[in-house]
Formats: structure tokens, sequence, C-alpha cells
């Protein structure tokens, strides 16, 4: 099973993205969404998210709310991220990790569960979810579905989080602050 908050026992390296992809403003969007006293409300998050993953993880704890916290980064339209700060650290979740050859975003993400991308290429054909897969369980999307979710290629990411906000009840407030 895929787990984010666990430490697999490997050596770590740093994965770094390719060149075209830093330093450049990317297409997606960086949204959280917010639970408080039972009601979801979505707030746009500043473009850097998309790019720096500390920067997004910043955002989300300045919000400082009682209720759950969710980041919800479309990258490019490649692949997505959910994060989830808390007092413990930073739950999070790749939609596909081989991403991390290309974007600074992914290539933190694994740093930060540290994962190491296969060596063989053959291995990085297929996308591949990595991080916590029940970071959305007690809110109401079991591991399983969220899986089978992330695993279907024939989604977008922005439709594939589009799901996930209707599954857990904000996909109005998403759509308002995507602006769609």
């Amino acid at each position: 099973m895929v787990r984010g908050t666990y430490r697999r026992p490997v050596p770590t390296q740093s994965v770094e993205a390719a060149p075209a992809k830093r330093g450049s403003a990317l297409p997606g969007f960086a949204v959280a969404a917010i639970r408080e006293e039972g009601r979801w409300r979505c707030v746009r998050l500043d473009a850097v998210a998309l790019e720096d993953l500390d920067a997004a993880i910043t955002a989300l704890r300045g919000l400082r709310s009682q209720g759950a916290v969710i980041g919800l980064l479309d990258v490019d339209d490649e692949f997505f991220v959910l994060l989830r700060p808390g007092p413990g650290g930073v739950r999070l979740l790749i939609s596909d990790a081989v991403a991390a050859l290309d974007y600074d975003v992914a290539a933190d993400v694994l740093d930060l569960l540290r994962v190491e991308l296969p060596p063989d290429d053959d291995a990085l054909d297929d996308p591949w979810p990595e991080g916590d897969l029940g970071i959305l369980s007690d809110l109401g999307l079991p591991a399983d579905e969220l899986e089978i979710l992330v695993g279907d290629l024939d989604l977008y990411p922005d439709e594939q989080l589009e799901s996930i906000a209707r599954r857990l009840g904000f996909a109005d407030s998403l759509d308002e602050a995507v602006g769609h």
C-alpha cells in the first residue's frame, strides 16, 4: 500500500527537475479547501505554490483553521498533489511520481517522502501515485476509492481533483475558486 507518512528503508537522493521547467510560471491551480463548522470553502493560493512545495505548505499552515485544510495542486495538467498539514508534519499524495523528472514541486514531494525514482527507465513509462492514499479517509474518501480515482488514466488531473471535491462536498466552491 502507498503511504505518505512512512519512511522507506532506502538511501535517499535528491531528485532535481529538468532545467526546462525551472523558474517558469506553470499552468494549473493551487487551492486550499477549508472545512469549518461542517462547511467547506475554497481559496486560491498564490501560483508559486505550483512550483515550490515549501510555499504551498507555508500558505496552508498560514490559514490556521480549526477544521481540515487540504491543499490541491493541479500542476501543468500533468499531475496533482494533495497536501494536508498537521501538527506532526504534512501528509502528501502525488498522482504521478514520474513527474519528479520534470517538475521541481514533484521532486520536492518525493524528497519529503524520501522516495527515489527507480533507476530502470522502463519503470518510468507508466505513471504511479506515491504518498498517503488515506489522506482523505477521515473526511469520507477511503484509500481504496482514492487509489481507483488516481489510477484512472482517462481523467486529467483537474478532473480527478474535481471528482475528489465532488465526493467530499466542495465541488462548487472549488469551481468558484478556480474560475470555472
